[in-house]
């Protein structure tokens, strides 16, 4: 099975839709969505994310699927950090989150003093619960940090959802420690990034992402990447 996370094209965030650059950047993704033989489209239940997906729905003849778990991660919220003004979780800067002395496995990233209000953990570990059940359907068990294949498929499925939701579900799949994701990582708007199951033999699967933050078909239509979502300088 491989499993395509895309974030939503160039937002509007005040209308919950995309913006006519996003429109354009919709066309160039389902052009070539088209071509990958997908057998399944969800998406977040947020305006951005369908109506990046309807352009997806209408090249491949797909029907789009909400999936809430997958809307943008809200209550993950900082507030106003000084000096950088109002940030979420995932907009911390790395230089805070890789001040400690310890390195930052997956049990101990909550020691974080801007991570530690029970809300947080709780906000993941949904996403956790919600991400294991939704292989599940699909035919893989997670157990452990690998997943048991209950029935081994070539499905080839996209989920149109948000960079917050997108590089914490990838932390989860990828077993990497979250904040090292936020802070190390960022999905740019309509950018596909593409993981496969990855069978060594007949019983388990692992996550192993093979393509991050593709957005070689804007370069193909000749539009620029946008830098919505992204707080520093961008060359």
């Amino acid at each position: 099975m491989r499993l395509y996370i895309i974030r939503h094209a160039e937002p509007d965030y005040a209308h919950n839709t995309i913006t006519p650059k996003g429109h354009k950047e919709a066309k160039a993704l389902a052009r070539r969505l088209k071509g990958e033989g997908l057998t399944h489209l969800y998406s977040s239940p947020l305006g951005r994310a369908l109506h990046t997906a309807q352009y997806a729905a209408k090249a491949t003849g797909l029907k789009v699927k909400v999936e809430s778990w997958t809307r943008e991660l809200s209550g993950l919220n900082l507030g106003d950090v000084a000096p950088w003004g109002p940030l979420m979780a995932w907009d911390l800067p790395g230089e805070i989150i890789r001040s400690g002395v310890e390195p930052l496995d997956s049990g101990r990233w909550q020691r974080i003093p801007f991570f530690r209000p029970k809300k947080f953990q709780g906000i993941v570990s949904k996403v956790n619960r919600s991400s294991d059940a939704f292989l599940s359907r699909h035919g893989y068990r997670r157990e452990g940090g690998r997943y048991r294949v209950l029935k081994e498929n070539r499905e080839k499925i996209a989920v149109f959802c948000h960079n917050g939701l997108g590089l914490t579900w990838l932390a989860h799949l990828l077993e990497i420690p979250l904040p090292l994701v936020w802070s190390g990582f960022w999905m740019a708007p309509s950018s596909v990034t593409t993981l496969l199951m990855d069978m060594r033999s007949e019983s388990w699967a692992v996550p192993r992402c093979i393509g991050f933050c593709d957005v070689s078909h804007l370069r193909q239509a000749g539009l620029p990447v946008s830098t919505h979502g992204i707080k520093a300088n961008f060359d």
